[in-house]
């Protein structure tokens, strides 16, 4: 638990001071806010095989810089609060069941963001990498008779670990700011870590989210 907390507090601290040195080499920074709804699942590889699990409902916050760069370019890195996990449902001698893992994970996105003026605001599409420490996790099981159990997932890179702390990937969003500053917009995560515990290359799970946000640029 101790390492989960060192890397998310690492993750906080760099890139609380990345912000700093961008707003400090720019009097034309913004700032924005945004939240909503995610929906994740797994990319699981077993073999030649791989398939994406059931959505799971989780939900984001994510506060960023806008750094104009040129023309219609702007740099956005933030720093990210982001719900993750995945839902099965599959059947044991009649009897259903339903597994849900819910993890939550510290993030900062690197993105670069073009816009195009349309109407009263701009049209914005962008992408970038993602670097990310998850600190938090569960499991919960239900069974059709009405049994649930829930317990806390363990991260690390032991065999007992359910998943390791270190994800990472790309981001691509896209959405409308308007000229007041309202943002409505949405985004796809894609995982290239491998989540699985001394894992390989026949044998993988990667994040896939997708998202749906409102937010307010200051």
């Amino acid at each position: 638990m101790k390492k989960l907390f060192l890397a998310a507090g690492a993750l906080l601290i760099s890139g609380a001071t990345f912000s700093q040195t961008l707003s400090s080499a720019t009097s034309t920074t913004k700032y924005g806010l945004k939240a909503g709804v995610n929906l994740p699942t797994y990319r699981i590889t077993s073999g030649s095989t791989s398939y994406d699990t059931q959505s799971a409902l989780n939900f984001h916050v994510t506060g960023f810089a806008d750094v104009p760069v040129g023309g219609n370019f702007s740099f956005q890195p933030g720093l990210s609060l982001q719900g993750k996990g995945t839902k099965n449902t599959y059947a044991i001698a009649n009897q259903e069941f339903k597994r849900t893992e819910n993890t939550l994970a510290i993030e900062i996105p690197l993105n670069v963001v073009g816009k195009i003026p349309v109407g009263p605001g701009k049209l914005f599409l962008g992408a970038g990498p993602y670097i990310a420490g998850t600190i938090a996790g569960n499991i919960k099981q239900q069974i059709n008779n009405g049994t649930e159990t829930s317990t806390d997932m363990e991260f690390g890179n032991d065999n007992t670990d359910d998943q390791k702390v270190l994800d990472y990937g790309a981001n691509f969003l896209g959405g409308y700011q308007f000229d007041t500053g309202l943002l409505i917009g949405g985004g796809y995560g894609f995982g290239l870590a491998n989540l699985r515990p001394n894992g390989d290359s026949n044998n993988k799970i990667n994040n896939r989210v997708w998202s749906f946000s409102l937010g307010y640029m200051f």
